[in-house]
């Protein structure tokens, strides 16, 4: 094994005396642990660090590498120019790992100029070299929107790289837990917050990486977090091996969590590979109208086709509304539907709803070829809609809702994450068709069954 340790590592520039002055003895658990972790890492002897942080380059599509020969940076912008870094990269790791990511189909784009060290690499490297850590030649990795399967197998990818180039590596990944934890929180207070850290401190404990891919987005998203994606790519690294971790230290003050844990391979375990379990667990959980939905959007984009699927199942060779969504990392995607059918079985209803999905929702680019494993797809078979007299008859998590005035018609699915209440549900479709609040509609309510 050629990777021989890792960290994750918090970042707030506030833990550096030249920045936080007096209050940065608030962290200073924080402190003595990046100390300690430095100090195990010093230990490994390693020829190269890859550093993974979340405020570097950010891209949608595939993650940034940078192959600037010299990186440096300080915590200028902080109020601290004196403390600055200047590292150099391993090219041919870097490149290793562009052809390595590549194989396991993880895009990767390569930054050559332009980018300064950032305080996710400089703060936490003040504390580091504190404990005797010297960083090698470095590659450093920004952040990607893509799917946490993908963001796992760019952690595979690193130790595939280093097994090439004969290179005794660390992996440094950089983030905070959740920026929600108290009233004082930089974004408030959120129930999520200590509940997520809470978990993800228990998921680094056991080292458990299929239950860290098993959060589910959203909560994660209201936990407001920046650590999560860096967390997956470090578990990825060692994908493949029995894993050791200890946490060395958490703590909130500021309403942010900041943990601080020491990742050690150890014997390698074949049962513990977790890519293609991954990968063929989420399409074998796949409902069959999804998979349809699935294949003829990658017939469309791919070949250019539409999908032909002979043996309808007889529940599906009838006709009804349909609607296709598709997210992304909880996000929406695209969303097109049909309230009455205009094809001849639910069947076709679907391909041609999830083609138009993916290509003709004007509110997104159609889906790049690449984007459609980073998926989430649902799709909803409309009941027949019946009027409405008031709203004690609706329920947004149970039923949908149509408004229509004259030749404008709005309609919002149930049970959509935010829309509480009959009213909310009501405002959105009206918004949906341009019908203002006060004019008067006729309303429909209707019942979706859902596929996932």
């Amino acid at each position: 094994m050629w990777v021989l340790g890792g960290g994750l590592v918090p970042h707030p520039p506030i833990m550096v005396p030249e920045v936080g002055g007096e209050e940065a003895h608030r962290v200073q658990r924080t402190q003595e642990a990046l100390k300690a972790l430095g100090r195990r890492l010093s230990e490994k002897g390693a020829e190269a660090a890859v550093l993974i942080t979340p405020h570097g380059p950010v891209l949608w599509e595939a993650v940034p590498l940078v192959l600037q020969p010299r990186l440096e940076g300080d915590l200028g912008r902080f109020g601290a120019p004196e403390v600055s870094f200047a590292l150099t990269t391993d090219e041919e790791l870097a490149r290793a790992l562009v052809e390595a990511a590549g194989e396991l189909e993880v895009p990767v784009s390569l930054v050559r100029s332009g980018y300064r060290l950032d305080h996710g690499v400089t703060a936490p490297l003040y504390w580091l070299e504190q404990g005797g850590f010297k960083l090698p030649p470095v590659v450093l990795c920004g952040m990607a929107f893509l799917s946490w399967r993908r963001l796992y197998r760019f952690g595979t990818a690193v130790r595939r790289a280093a097994e090439r180039c004969r290179r005794r590596v660390v992996v440094v990944a950089s983030g905070d837990l959740s920026h929600r934890l108290s009233p004082e929180a930089p974004y408030g207070y959120d129930p999520a917050g200590p509940q997520f850290d809470a978990r993800i401190r228990e998921i680094v404990a056991t080292a458990d990486a299929k239950a860290l891919l098993s959060l589910d987005p959203a909560w994660a998203e209201r936990a407001g977090e920046c650590g999560l994606r860096p967390l997956i790519m470090l578990f990825g690294t060692f994908d493949g091996y029995r894993l050791r971790t200890e946490i060395l230290s958490y703590e909130g003050p500021f309403g942010v969590g900041y943990l601080v844990a020491y990742f050690e391979p150890g014997e390698e375990t074949p049962e513990r590979c977790l890519v293609e379990e991954l990968a063929n667990k989420f399409r074998k959980q796949e409902s069959y109208l999804v998979k349809v939905a699935r294949k003829a959007i990658e017939a469309y984009l791919n070949r250019g086709e539409r999908l032909k699927v002979k043996d309808i199942p007889p529940e599906f060779n009838r006709r009804a509304g349909v609607f296709v969504s598709l997210k992304k990392e909880g996000m929406l995607r695209g969303c097109i539907g049909t309230i009455s059918p205009t094809q001849p079985n639910i069947v076709e209803e679907v391909i041609e709803n999830a083609i138009s999905a993916a290509t003709r929702d004007p509110r997104f680019e159609p889906v790049d070829p690449r984007e459609i494993e980073d998926l989430t797809i649902s799709v909803d078979v409309l009941e027949e809609p019946e009027p409405v007299e008031s709203l004690a008859q609706l329920d947004p998590k149970e039923y949908g809702v149509i408004v229509v005035s004259g030749s404008r018609r709005g309609l919002l699915l149930p049970d959509i994450e935010g829309v509480d209440t009959p009213e909310q549900q009501l405002a959105i479709a009206r918004r949906k068709a341009g019908i203002g609040p006060h004019e008067p509609v006729k309303i429909y309510r209707f019942r979706v069954t859902r596929y996932h």
